[in-house]
């Protein structure tokens, strides 16, 4: 009868935990190296001492398996098979998780003016290429356009009044016709406004925005708009049969 031969892998893959932090690594090793040895590569994965390990070893579905407690044992002596666990515990007495709660370190804030001096920082950087808030020329133009358009608002605004008819045309949306109802400054958004009272209901609300009342009508028969949108004239409320009976 011919001889049988077993062949066992050289190395294995295992899964390496410990107390000194929560993530799980995969990595493989050689079964021919001993359990001092073995510790001494673990310090690159865990962070912790050869001196100060206790290994504990678990099957691949996480049954604890035996302590692996004697350094000069080859790591292949034990059974230690593809995807088990060996769970590394550092007998020093360093705090688990010392280094993921960051919450309890003391953050260093450097004063405002000394940050200023500094020429080689985010904020140097950004002043000498003018750089966002940095750029002044870029900042008055950009101011000046603003106020450009805010009297050019208020012009439009001026010329509209409460009881007008008009028409509503926002791109991308019906013409739509009501009454205007309100016209100046809110508490939700900046600029000139313009309340108005659809004839149907397809606006937001009944002329209250965030608790502040600014006209009356039906609910989803109000809505603000931007002047520019708005063009008064003679626009009789049309039928749009909402009565009719069927």
């Amino acid at each position: 009868m011919d001889g049988v031969t077993v062949l066992t892998n050289p190395s294995v893959s295992v899964r390496v935990t410990s107390t000194a932090g929560a993530f799980e690594s995969l990595r493989r090793f050689n079964r021919g190296i001993t359990i001092a040895e073995f510790k001494c590569k673990l310090e690159l994965v865990v962070g912790i001492q050869a001196s100060c390990m206790d290994l504990q070893l678990f099957s691949s579905t996480d049954t604890f398996l035996q302590k692996l407690d004697d350094n000069e044992a080859l790591m292949g002596s034990y059974p230690v098979d593809d995807n088990c666990r060996i769970h590394v515990i550092d007998k020093s007495g360093t705090q688990s998780g010392g280094f993921e709660d960051l919450s309890a370190v003391e953050k260093f804030e450097l004063p405002d003016d000394v940050y200023d001096k500094r020429s080689e920082s985010v904020r140097s950087f950004l002043k000498k290429n003018k750089v966002g808030r940095f750029n002044e020329e870029k900042a008055a133009q950009k101011e000046e356009l603003q106020a450009q358009r805010d009297a050019e608002e208020k012009l439009l605004a001026e010329a509209l009044a409460p009881g007008l008819r008009c028409e509503v045309q926002v791109m991308g949306q019906p013409t739509r016709r009501g009454t205007v109802m309100y016209v100046g400054n809110t508490e939700f958004k900046p600029g000139y406004w313009v309340g108005v009272k659809y004839d149907e209901p397809l606006g937001k609300h009944d002329g209250s925005v965030n608790g502040k009342r600014y006209f009356e009508c039906q609910p989803k028969y109000g809505a603000f708009v931007k002047p520019q949108f708005v063009t008064v004239g003679d626009f009789p409320e049309e039928d749009y049969g909402l009565n009719d009976e069927m």
